[in-house]
This record gives structure tokens, C-alpha cells and sequence, in this order.
């Protein structure tokens, strides 16, 4: 009996190695695909249905095992990385700390008047400011 390339076992091996660095390389760039990297996520979900299969379909286990083994390291090293070295942001040192007044200053509101917290606080008891983090 001839033995057959099994090319779902390293074809799922070499997709989840794409999968880590084109992240890195290609879709860090872009927030679409840095803040949920949704891309490489499906390429390493196809990765591991793939190493299953390559798995399930090799006649001896010992290698395929490894190969398994090496691809899911990789998806799991790519899920930690992510999730804990993204979400970090940078310390800004001019910002007020809790409790410190808020500096003025003036925004734009819906009907395109300018508005200014100094005003804002004249009016009423207090003001509510609400920060959104985003990459725009």
C-alpha cells in the first residue's frame, strides 16, 4: 500500500503559521482588523479543521500528533498575544487623575454651536464627560 501525502495535516500546520504572521505583518495595520482580528481567526478555525482531518486520515499518529500539537501552540500563543498585549494603552502623563477638575474647553455640539464646559457648569450642578477609546 502506497502512502499519500497527508495534506490537510500540514496544510492546516502551514495556515495557522500564515495565520499568526500575517497579523502581525499585514493586519495590525488597519482597525477593522486589529480591534477584532476576525481575519486570522477564521484562517486559524480553517487551520484546525484542517490538522483534524489531516489527523484522523494518518495512518500512524505519532507525527500527526506533533503536528497538532505545534498548530494549536500556535493559535494559542497568537490568542494570548493579542488579548493581553492589545489592549493596553499608552499612559498619558498630562492627563487629569480622579478627582481633578476637568481643564475647559469647547466642542462642537449637534447643531454645530460651540459649547464650552465652563458654560456648561454655570447652568447646571454638574456635567457628565464620557470618553470613547478608539483608533479615529
Amino acid at each position: 500500500m502506497k502512502r499519500r501525502f497527508n495534506w490537510q495535516l500540514w496544510g492546516g500546520l502551514l495556515l495557522a503559521v500564515v495565520a499568526f504572521l500575517s497579523y502581525y505583518m499585514f493586519f495590525a495595520r488597519f482597525a477593522v482588523t486589529r480591534d477584532v482580528p476576525w481575519v486570522p481567526l477564521l484562517l486559524f478555525l480553517t487551520a484546525v479543521v484542517l490538522l483534524i482531518t489531516g489527523w484522523r486520515r494518518a495512518p500512524g499518529k505519532i507525527i500527526p500528533t506533533i503536528v497538532v500539537a505545534l498548530g494549536l501552540f500556535v493559535a494559542g500563543t497568537f490568542t494570548y498575544l493579542v488579548t493581553v498585549f492589545s489592549k493596553q494603552l499608552p499612559i498619558a502623563e498630562a492627563a487629569p487623575s480622579v478627582g481633578q477638575k476637568a481643564p475647559d474647553f469647547a466642542l462642537r455640539d449637534t447643531a454645530n454651536r460651540e459649547v464650552r464646559l465652563s458654560s456648561l457648569l454655570a447652568q447646571s450642578n454638574g456635567v457628565v464627560l464620557i470618553f470613547y477609546r478608539g483608533y479615529w
